[in-house]
């Protein structure tokens, strides 16, 4: 079985890699990356101007996260003679994050290129319209021999026709998304906002997106013929199929590793192996995308079905019948047992059941 993609010419792996984020903030933090198993490396976003980042600028809501994190603090100088060369001798391939006009990629991308990036990621976070990002894009490739990949954001409107203009614009791979927001958090107790950003804003990362990234990878994945990297709410190895199956080739995580660490990169992959050796599938390509075609403009059915109850895998855990708002659900016995008069086909049940007893 093997793990590992090739994007752009490059040979990753794996298809875990870090997202740019305080994770991979300078040189050391990229080498224990690559100590935790990750098959790339990513950097955080460099600038010609150093952040100058608000504090507080990071919370836990659930088990998701809100940031005001900008771009890196560091100076360009600095990851120019000392922390890219650190990323580099990991032996990972070294996508590094610059932003974000024309102008700022122009100063940039030759300088990182220069020291052994093996790609561009260019951030469109603070950029408005898509003339601004394809002037970005097209300066990346007048100045680098590099891939340029481009991380969308998640406010874009009519996503499909914005990607469609970055590939014509040059762009070699798309990674969707960033984090979503603007958001607020409000400390009840002192009835002030959690972060010290302006205004108390801060974007959304973690579980809570997944969904919304996924249908952003699909739907861009069947919008251009260009690699797409998934990254939005992935914590676990089957949160990665997820993305794979809707069309990314690899994907990039973030929250999950500030939460329980750079480890993360390599259980991710074992439990994606683990699912691949469970399923039969030898590579990442033999499931990448396979559930587009499943992704039809009408609805699957509008009359109820009632679910099914597998048995030998039911443990009477209850859960089932406590989230049944249609009270369609009891156990009885050791089992639980379905009324198909009341049963709605909702789908709650499937979607709660630990042991994947219940089934359409």
């Amino acid at each position: 079985m093997d793990l590992s993609v090739e994007i752009c010419g490059l040979k990753f792996k794996t298809p875990i890699m870090p997202a740019a984020g305080p994770t991979v903030r300078n040189g050391d933090s990229l080498i224990k990356v690559a100590k935790g198993g990750a098959g790339g490396l990513v950097s955080k976003t460099l600038s010609d101007v150093p952040a100058r980042v608000p504090r507080p600028c990071l919370i836990k809501v659930r088990e998701s996260l809100m940031n005001a994190e900008l771009w890196s603090d560091l100076s360009l100088e600095q990851w120019l003679k000392h922390e890219l060369p650190k990323a580099k001798e990991t032996g990972l391939p070294l996508i590094v994050s610059i932003g974000y006009t024309a102008e700022d990629v122009r100063k940039i991308a030759p300088k990182v290129a220069e020291v052994g990036a093996d790609a561009l990621e260019l951030s469109t976070h603070h950029l408005s319209d898509v003339s601004t990002v394809t002037d970005a894009i097209k300066a990346a490739k007048e100045a680098v021999k590099i891939p340029v990949f481009v991380k969308v954001s998640p406010n874009v409107v009519g996503v499909a026709q914005f990607v469609q203009a970055l590939e014509e614009a040059g762009a070699d791979g798309i990674v969707a998304i960033n984090a979503i927001g603007p958001c607020l958090a409000i400390d009840v107790e002192n009835a002030m906002p959690m972060l010290g950003s302006p205004h108390g804003y801060g974007w959304l990362s973690g579980p809570a997106i997944k969904p919304f990234a996924v249908r952003y990878v699909a739907e861009i994945a069947r919008a251009v013929k260009i690699p797409v990297i998934g990254s939005g709410g992935i914590s676990t190895g089957r949160d990665a199929v997820e993305h794979i199956m809707a069309g990314a080739l690899a994907v990039q995580v973030s929250t999950v590793a500030i939460i329980r660490g750079p480890k993360i990169y390599g259980l991710l992959a074992d439990e994606m192996a683990k699912f691949m050796r469970a399923k039969g599938y030898n590579s990442i390509n033999d499931f990448r995308g396979i559930a587009l075609r499943h992704l039809s403009d009408q609805p699957l059915r509008t009359t109820p079905k009632p679910v099914e109850i597998i048995a030998s895998r039911c443990n009477a855990c209850g859960l089932c019948e406590r989230y049944c708002i249609y009270e369609a659900i009891r156990i009885m016995g050791k089992v639980a047992k379905v009324d198909p008069v009341k049963c709605y086909e909702c789908g709650l049940c499937v979607s709660v059941c630990p042991t994947r007893a219940v089934r359409f």
